[in-house]
């Protein structure tokens, strides 16, 4: 590991989201608050902008022969740190988000990043269909890359949770000795590192799209490349409480009749926050579950994908159940109903 690589794009990552900062006001990166936001003051976001362009600018510099190498990688990254700018901006449709992640796939399958094999099943090996790979791959990034957008709504969340998920990549990169993950990943733990210094509760600037959508889309990358050498249902953990979030959101939208993309507040962090108001407990709460869901894949990286799965289905089955906005309701509910049936028969008598 190229450890001048982590300190450049640390410092650099810290030099330009402070001088980002002075010119957010002019440039118009403000985040207002609404309904849904956990923040009560107008806050200065697009803080992407920075460690993002921190990473690739560090890459480029000390590992020039890397970067391209994997040139269609980075072009494909740079495709939607653009969209995710544009969106910081002026607020793009979700369509146009898709397009550009459409474009930056077939960026990556020029540097053979791609889903073809989904893992052994029974002592079975389950390969997609050649005309499967494209749409596969494209659903899988498009999936993820939208599933980190939709965590980040604390200060801290969304650039914890990516550490995490960063570090269980590059302890796969570095058992293997694959440069591709030990790179990628370690240039953006070092630039995030950078980023919640501002980040953290109290949170001076937001990450906005610019930042969560090029997370979600270069853990996307690494996920499909470390499944060189991990099961896919490891992976699936070692990327738990997104994906976990996002299908449950998901679910409890189909169940009350709405479409599963309308935004709302049922989400983990929110259901958590409403049980004690505390943003850091909620946060360093779901950092200790993302790392144990880590820990988890990484140890299980070699083991039978079907028992692996069956894991996960048991997982979100509990969290399903268990973070329940519904829960409360129910019980003012049914304590209401009594009381109106008390009131009944007392009449009654």
């Amino acid at each position: 590991m190229n450890y001048l690589l982590l300190i450049i794009t640390f410092c650099i990552s810290i030099l330009f989201i402070y001088v980002f900062l002075k010119f957010t006001s002019k440039l118009g990166f403000i985040d207002i608050p609404n309904e849904r936001s956990s923040h009560k003051n107008i806050t200065p976001r697009g803080a992407g902008i920075a460690f993002t362009a921190a990473a690739l600018l560090s890459i480029l510099i000390i590992e020039p022969t890397h970067f391209f190498e994997y040139i269609y990688v980075y072009l494909s990254i740079i495709l939607i740190f653009l969209i995710g700018i544009i969106d910081d901006k002026i607020e793009v449709s979700p369509k146009l988000k898709f397009l550009f992640i459409f474009f930056a796939t077939i960026l990556l399958y020029q540097n053979d990043i791609k889903i073809t094999y989904l893992g052994d099943y029974f002592g079975y090996d389950l390969y997609l269909n050649a005309w499967l790979v494209f749409p596969f791959t494209f659903f899988a990034i498009t999936g993820f890359t939208n599933a980190l957008n939709l965590i980040d709504g604390l200060d801290g969340l969304a650039g914890s949770i990516s550490i995490i998920i960063l570090s269980a990549f590059l302890a796969i990169g570095l058992q293997h000795n694959d440069t591709f993950i030990i790179t990628l990943a370690s240039s953006f733990i070092a630039t995030l590192l950078g980023f919640l210094l501002f980040n953290w509760n109290p949170a001076k600037i937001f990450m906005g799209d610019s930042g969560s959508l090029v997370l979600g889309f270069v853990i996307s990358i690494l996920s499909i490349k470390t499944l060189e050498y991990a099961t896919p249902a490891s992976v699936l953990f070692m990327m738990a409480i997104p994906l976990l979030d996002t299908f449950i959101v998901m679910t409890r939208r189909i169940q009350r009749g709405m479409s599963p993309f309308v935004a709302d507040k049922n989400h983990l962090h929110h259901f958590l926050y409403n049980l004690k108001v505390d943003v850091k407990f909620t946060v360093i709460l779901l950092i200790y579950i993302q790392l144990a869901f880590s820990i988890i894949g990484y140890q299980i990286s070699d083991k039978n994908n079907a028992i692996s799965l069956f894991l996960i289905g048991i997982m979100f089955f509990i969290f399903l159940n268990l973070f329940d906005q519904r829960l409360k309701r129910r019980k003012k509910k049914k304590k209401s109903n009594k009381r109106s049936n008390k009131r009944k028969k007392l009449k009654e008598w």
